[in-house]
């Protein structure tokens, strides 16, 4: 049985259309799991939330790209996210996760499929990846041009940060690190997050609102500030995603399109809004003309 809730069935549509080629940066894909069955030592079970599904979603907010980023419940088998990205027509690209002695005939094989990453979470309540892991992966990822995505919280992000800063790759923030909205822009978390700012291989997604707010109460404003900081300091290493179907949401479930809405409002520059949608994913994951 989920222990997860289902995204919202009804969205608020796009308060205006999209730049061309406008890319969703963070989403997941779940099953079908009587055709991609879950990992056996999952950290949380989701409602199914296939491609079509997904590609339905896409369609009403004006979305033509997307980055999937493979989720903890389906572990090692990449099968659900190689699927997606086989059936996107080119449009797609992802994130994966690695066994920890992934090889390179490997890592070539998955860069063929339109893999560009590896993620590691650093939050308490999923499967965590060791630090030294990170370390082992990061060398044989390097010669591809991938990057690696941390999914980070309040607690683990300070700690990362010094030790992100000395990797032979680039590397993501998600989520603006989970840091707290109580904290406001001043707090300790994010004030490193902005002191990102010029470093080479840093990039942030400007997603998650939900999983920063401190009230967990939509529309989310709280978390608002820290988006629209990081949009004044460092708008061309920012990425912007839905994430899609919000996998273990404590609080109310968010509605893609209102999210969208409050990106578009705080980003109201035509050629900001190109930049953080279509320039910046472009460059990260390297989509085909």
């Amino acid at each position: 049985m989920p222990d997860c809730a289902p995204p919202l069935a009804q969205i608020t549509p796009p308060s205006q259309a999209l730049p061309a080629n406008a890319c969703d940066s963070h989403f997941h894909v779940f099953g079908p799991a009587a055709v991609f069955p879950y990992a056996d030592d999952r950290p949380y079970t989701p409602p199914d939330a296939p491609f079509e599904q997904l590609r339905a979603l896409h369609q009403r907010l004006g979305f033509r790209r997307g980055v999937i980023v493979h989720p903890g419940c389906h572990g090692y088998d990449m099968s659900v996210t190689l699927d997606a990205l086989d059936r996107g027509e080119g449009q797609y690209r992802a994130v994966a996760l690695l066994e920890p002695d992934v090889d390179e005939a490997r890592i070539a094989e998955l860069d063929r499929r339109g893999v560009r990453a590896v993620r590691f979470n650093f939050v308490a309540h999923l499967a965590n990846a060791g630090w030294d892991e990170l370390e082992r992966i990061a060398p044989r990822i390097a010669p591809f041009g991938w990057h690696v995505c941390i999914h980070s919280d309040q607690a683990s992000l300070l700690g990362l940060l010094p030790r992100l800063r000395t990797l032979p790759v680039p590397f993501v923030i998600d989520h603006m690190g989970r840091v707290a909205a109580a904290e406001g822009t001043g707090g300790e978390a994010f004030r490193a997050l902005l002191a990102l700012r010029g470093h080479p291989g840093a990039w942030i997604k400007i997603s998650g609102l939900d999983r920063a707010s401190s009230t967990g109460a939509r529309p989310f404003r709280d978390a608002e500030p820290l988006m629209a900081a990081l949009l004044e300091t460092m708008p061309d290493r920012l990425l912007w995603g839905t994430d899609w179907p919000h996998p273990n949401v404590r609080g109310d479930m968010p509605d893609d399109g209102e999210l969208l809405n409050t990106f578009l409002r705080l980003c109201p520059d035509p050629a900001m809004q190109r930049q953080v949608l279509v320039d910046n994913p472009d460059r990260l994951y390297r989509f085909a003309p």
